[in-house]
């Protein structure tokens, strides 16, 4: 497409306003929201205001005056609609890897009698990670991992198959996994299903309740624009409540906290998976990234969605194809998530001259380059000027530089 044409659509785009919300540094293209989301304007306002007054002056008045003690209901109700559940299945608290731990003994809470969990041998590896920790308290579990031990879900589930994880989008190549058929093969032979939103929580609706999922947990500081290191998300359908258990046992997950009795009695509800006091501060500023959503059209950014990164794959078809680009990520676009994945020998070194040049993706090992693309603050021209930064680049291979080429810590 013209230079011209795409002016017009980022004109004509419904979305265009929801920019102005964020803070992009000038001269930035950044395709990294799925790993890390921007700043929103209004957090810098709601921070001083956390410290300055609720903090500062209020004090310890401010688990009542300002609502910290709700803040996990609260938020947790404000994601719940981006998951197609109910706002009381629903809580913002702790860390992904944290929640995945509870969900999963939770699932196997409900499944006694039974000692599988499947899992998918290429997912996020901290996934793998809490497994083990898992089966460490647990001898008797065995962990069966899809690409490993067999070559799809459906073929390695029986009646010993306490619980299934499933990515719901793959964090390299940004494949969707099928949800609704998914769960309901699992629960066919009687399994509980646990899902990871990391990455298709406000990219795209999904549907918990709708494809009867189990339990979900996501991170927030990616599409959600939490902030680094912002509290994740737990979702328990309602009907599973009263029979589960999770070991992490806290007071604010106690039925009476502030009773201060002297044995755990668990939250009815969904504040059973809530451990010891949250961190405010960061849930006061995840509140900023989680209110800009409550009024965007999730469908209207899945069409932008699959728009944009449609485009960057043709661009990268037509100026980039003498070089050594191969797209990893499913061509269909409603098989795609939100990003693209380009493997490269030099991936590394390409993806740090993009980035010394102002256009931001990130890598993964061993020879990826991510390209995110999060609707509400990208622009078509965007794709267009970032295309054109990457084709000058293998052109007069700049990344062919020490500068470049040694790796950091972070990647």
């Amino acid at each position: 497409m013209k230079l011209q044409e795409l002016q017009q659509l980022d004109r004509d785009d419904p979305l265009r306003n929801y920019r102005s919300l964020f803070h992009l540094p000038e001269g930035v293209i950044y395709l990294d929201g799925n790993s890390l989301g921007p700043a929103p304007k209004e957090v810098f306002q709601k921070m001083e205001k956390v410290l300055h007054q609720e903090w500062a002056e209020d004090l310890i008045r401010s688990w009542n005056n300002a609502g910290w003690w709700e803040l996990t209901d609260r938020l947790g109700s404000m994601v719940a609609k981006l998951i197609g559940a109910d706002d009381d299945e629903v809580v913002v608290c702790d860390t992904t890897s944290v929640n995945l731990h509870k969900v999963l003994h939770a699932a196997l809470s409900l499944k006694s009698g039974r000692n599988k969990v499947i899992a998918e041998a290429d997912c996020f590896p901290s996934d793998l990670y809490v497994l083990e920790g898992v089966k460490s308290l647990r001898p008797d579990l065995e962990i069966l991992l899809e690409g490993r031990d067999g070559s799809s879900i459906h073929e390695m589930l029986d009646e010993q198959v306490a619980a299934v994880l499933i990515n719901h989008v793959d964090y390299r190549s940004g494949t969707i996994r099928d949800m609704e058929n998914l769960t309901r093969q699992v629960q066919e032979f009687g399994g509980l299903t646990v899902w990871d939103l990391s990455h298709s929580a406000g990219i795209f609706p999904v549907q918990l309740n709708r494809c009867r999922v189990d339990f979900a947990v996501g991170c927030t500081y990616k599409y959600l624009n939490g902030g680094p290191g912002a509290p994740a998300y737990l979702y328990a359908a309602s009907r599973h409540h009263t029979a589960c258990n999770q070991p992490l046992s806290g007071w604010f997950g106690h039925a009476r906290p502030f009773d201060f009795e002297r044995h755990f009695d668990p939250d009815s509800g969904i504040r059973r998976f809530v451990c010891g006091t949250q961190p405010i501060l960061s849930l006061r500023a995840l509140q900023s990234g989680l209110e800009i959503y409550q009024d965007v059209s999730l469908q209207q950014v899945r069409e932008k969605s699959m728009a944009l990164t449609d485009l960057f794959i043709k661009l990268l078809k037509n100026e980039c194809a003498a070089w050594e680009l191969e797209i990893i990520s499913p061509e269909d676009a409603s098989q795609r998530g939100s990003q693209v994945a380009v493997s490269h020998p030099q991936g590394y070194a390409v993806m740090q001259a993009l980035i010394s040049r102002g256009v931001i993706g990130d890598f993964r090992a061993p020879n990826l380059m991510r390209f995110g693309f999060a609707p509400l603050f990208l622009s078509y021209q965007d794709i267009h000027d970032a295309v054109k930064q990457l084709k000058q680049i293998l052109e007069s291979k700049e990344w062919n530089q020490e500068a470049f080429l040694q790796k950091s810590k972070v990647t």
